[in-house]
């Protein structure tokens, strides 16, 4: 949340200089106040894990946050719980037919990243999806698989196969510390990383439209964004647990798979020893970061969305 100040204060400049989310009086008296609307399309084979990763991150700022979870019609979960999708999800269709607007919304990751996009069963519906936030969500948010499908959708962007699985908790630079995503974020910070795959940084790179605003030459393209932070793509796991990368290292080794110890996750590279979690204050740092931006600048009636309207003000 920004702080409320006289313009004419003498710290409102040095607070400005350093980033720091300063209001004058005059824009807080002639804000009007609501909650924000989200909505969650969660894709991730750990349906319930991840709702409760991304909840704790979205609940721990001041700001009242409306949830609503999205189904995909074109597709089944083996993973749910009996009954768990009817009763506390939507379809994304029954959204796109009403005509529902967000404020921001979330596309998560999914475990499909290794077959072509086209072949995913609810590919066309979620091609639907991404092109109604177009005009109905000021700010979405995609993540892993969810930002490769973003960046193929709305950029044709491709992504290929890595020699190996990115595996482990990554450090990761910030190109532009004037972005707000990245107010109070160190010069660099670590996050964790789960994928075979990535998106082609070269082509990320032309595309004029797209700015990278985080990249390690480990990990590759971390952070990008587009239209303003209309569009924000994240190709890791910011929300991830302390356990969740152990849990899948565990599960592929169960299962017998090619799979290495995460990079810089256990102490001394010893699965025996618990994990050491050192991006959990840069996690709640962007979530409230983002929350905060979608906040400030989306406007108080979502019918006043549109699809060509870009944020362009300060620190992007």
């Amino acid at each position: 949340m920004p702080i409320k100040i006289p313009r004419e204060l003498p710290a409102y400049d040095t607070l400005s200089n350093e980033y720091i989310f300063a209001m004058t009086e005059d824009r807080a008296e002639s804000q009007d106040i609501r909650s924000l609307r989200v909505g969650i399309i969660n894709l991730m084979p750990t349906t319930i894990d991840t709702e409760i990763q991304l909840l704790r991150l979205l609940g721990n700022s001041p700001l009242q946050v409306d949830i609503t979870f999205l189904n995909m019609g074109s597709h089944t979960s083996k993973n749910a719980p009996p009954g768990h999708l009817e009763k506390f999800y939507i379809s994304a269709e029954e959204v796109m037919n009403r005509k529902v607007r967000f404020d921001g919304m979330i596309i998560t990751g999914a475990p499909v990243e290794t077959l072509p996009f086209e072949e995913v069963d609810y590919w066309d519906e979620l091609v639907k999806i991404i092109e109604y936030s177009q005009k109905n969500v000021f700010s979405c948010l995609h993540i892993c698989w969810g930002a490769q499908a973003g960046l193929y959708c709305n950029y044709g962007i491709p992504k290929y196969k890595l020699d190996k699985k990115l595996f482990g908790v990554f450090p990761h630079t910030v190109k532009d510390q004037r972005h707000l995503l990245f107010r109070g974020f160190d010069d660099e910070f670590l996050a964790p990383q789960s994928r075979h795959t990535a998106s082609d940084r070269d082509k990320i790179a032309a595309e004029k439209r797209l700015t990278i605003l985080s990249e390690t030459p480990q990990a590759g393209v971390f952070i990008a964004s587009a239209r303003g932070g209309r569009e924000i793509y994240v190709t890791g796991h910011m929300e991830y647990d302390p356990l969740t990368l152990d849990r899948e290292y565990k599960r592929d080794v169960a299962k017998g798979l090619p799979i290495e110890v995460p990079i810089n996750y256990y102490p001394d590279n010893d699965p025996s020893k618990p994990p050491i979690v050192r991006w959990r204050a840069h996690a709640n740092l962007f979530f409230n970061n983002w929350l905060n931006f979608v906040y400030q600048e989306t406007p108080y009636n979502l019918d006043d969305l549109g699809e060509n309207d870009e944020f362009i003000g300060w620190g992007l």
